[in-house]
């Protein structure tokens, strides 16, 4: 009897557990209500104004969410933070004295005051001591018009000095640096916020600038005089918040309000970094860089920047011709057009061709190929040539970046055949190095070893490498093979050799191969084509 009442309390037990558990679980998973993902956000309090900001984000940046302005001076969004101008102190509810906002990461319920007496007195502290050995020479400087300290010493500033010393004995004097024909320094102006050695050694990759000394003795430079060698740096130009480092070739030629800005893109190379060109009365002044984040960022290469001299110095004008004793004498067009037909009308097609040049523009290079073919020709070369068996350009993945430069950031090996970046695209370079630095890109080498301005494996220069890899018979196809998002940068400088029709093929076939294997994306390519020059570069 004890059993049975045991066996039936068991089944009661089982048949409420399926009843009370195991229906409701069932129907709890069969619902497809989408769940939205948790709001981490942080509260806090700008003057008394409540944010939601991200965790981890400073509190200068906090502020900016909230649409307030915090002065800084040494705090660039694509630079370390350094927290040396400390201009950016703001007031923190239950704190002893300000703190440098830049550095400060925000906590939950933290009440930041921006406007209140005790952060206006830090400020027009922090300005004040800036003043002190600043040699106050804005008429005689080029930052004159566009200097962060001009603009914060009216915003932020005290409105009446203690400083006395009307001798100007004890400024702070500093030697100033020769840095190279483009970048000027004047070192007394100089606040130390270091912006240009950290630009140097996180985006350039050279440890060429450097602080020295300590307190007033401080001093920024090379410590052994030597010139700033690399590729892009006229953009410590644009970083300096005051007149410390200026350019060279326009110095002392215009200021900001009589110019006017004409928004372009760069031709000198296959990136087209936006740019914006300054002029005034039709004379190009200087240029700049446009903010693109899909291409140059906010940086510009010095072929870029300044090559604006060749529009005005050492510059064909006007036509020439050569004459009887051999020599080329300036005429007029009509001359010049009268010359040329004379010249053409004298052989048939087969004996003349036509050579257009690296800046040669589109709708010119149209025109020239029907002139051409209308006289019988098919002679029309341009200077960067392109393989012309298989597909070749009939395909246009095929001598194309298929990736775009902002795509770089997301791959995680990149294979450079035949080219050097620093030189030949440098916008390009920067990208590929920001990435190495920040997300652990891999980068390797097949050609002539190079200083890239950062770490690389480098494979050799041998075509036979290329092969190799193909076949999975190199060392480095371990490597390879562990990439979900290669990419494969075939450099146009290769593709002028005897063999670029065997490179191009083997290129595109281990492209192809990688993007299989390795289970790419669906929407990542992994064969890319860098041009040196604009006529094929396409991004």
């Amino acid at each position: 009897m004890n059993k049975l009442i045991l066996n039936s309390s068991k089944k009661l037990l089982g048949s409420s557990l399926k009843t009370n558990v195991l229906k409701p679980r069932t129907a709890l998973l069969s619902t497809n209500v989408p769940q939205s993902p948790p709001d981490n956000r942080v509260e806090v309090f700008v003057d008394d104004k409540p944010v939601l900001v991200e965790p981890g984000v400073t509190v200068l940046q906090a502020c900016a969410e909230a649409g307030v302005e915090i002065p800084r001076f040494c705090y660039h969004e694509r630079l370390a933070i350094a927290g040396n101008c400390r201009m950016c102190l703001v007031e923190i509810e239950r704190t002893p004295k300000p703190v440098a906002s830049c550095a400060m990461p925000i906590m939950k319920g933290m009440r930041i005051k921006t406007d209140s007496p005790a952060t206006k007195k830090a400020r027009e502290g922090v300005m004040e001591f800036l003043l002190v050995n600043h040699p106050l020479d804005c008429p005689v400087c080029d930052q004159g018009g566009e200097c962060d300290l001009q603009d914060q010493a009216m915003a932020f500033g005290s409105d009446r000095s203690r400083f006395t010393d009307i001798l100007f004995s004890g400024k702070r004097a500093v030697e100033d640096k020769n840095l190279g024909p483009l970048v000027k320094t004047s070192m007394n102006r100089c606040i130390h916020c270091t912006r240009c050695v950290r630009f140097a050694s996180e985006v350039a990759g050279v440890d060429d600038l450097g602080t020295t000394g300590r307190g007033g003795e401080m001093q920024i430079g090379t410590y052994v005089e030597k010139l700033l060698a690399t590729e892009v740096s006229g953009n410590v130009i644009d970083l300096c918040p005051v007149g410390a480092l200026t350019s060279k070739p326009y110095a002392f030629t215009a200021r900001p309000w009589e110019l006017r800005k004409i928004s372009s893109i760069d031709v000198l190379d296959a990136i087209g970094s936006n740019i914006v060109v300054q002029h005034r009365a039709g004379d190009v002044m200087r240029v700049l860089p446009r903010l693109n984040e899909d291409i140059n960022e906010e940086w510009l290469d010095d072929k870029a920047r300044f090559s604006y001299d060749g529009l005005r110095r050492q510059r064909l004008v006007t036509p020439m011709v050569r004459g009887h004793d051999g020599l080329l004498k300036p005429c007029e067009w009509e001359d010049a057009f009268y010359a040329v037909a004379d010249k053409l009308s004298q052989v048939n097609g087969s004996q003349m061709a036509a050579l257009a040049g690296n800046l040669t523009d589109a709708e010119s290079l149209v025109v020239l190929k029907d002139l051409m073919n209308k006289l019988g020709s098919e002679n029309l070369f341009v200077e960067e040539s392109f393989p012309t068996q298989g597909s070749s350009t009939d395909l246009r993945t095929n001598y194309i970046s298929n990736t775009s430069i902002n795509s770089i950031e997301q791959a995680d090996l990149v294979l450079l055949i035949g080219t050097n970046p620093r030189y030949e695209a440098p916008m390009y370079n920067t990208r590929i190095r920001k990435s190495l630095v920040h997300n652990e890109l891999k980068v390797a080498l097949l050609g002539s070893k190079v200083n890239l301005s950062y770490e690389y494996d480098y494979l050799g220069d041998s075509a036979q490498v290329l092969e190799e890899l193909l076949n999975g018979k190199h060392e480095y196809n371990k490597l390879l093979a562990q990439a979900k998002r290669p990419l494969i940068v075939l450099g146009s400088s290769a593709l002028q050799r005897q063999d670029a029709d065997s490179l191009l093929n083997l290129a595109t076939r281990l492209s192809e191969k990688l993007r299989i294997q390795n289970g790419c994306p669906s929407n990542w390519k992994v064969f890319n084509v860098l041009h040196r020059v604009k006529i094929f570069g396409k991004f």
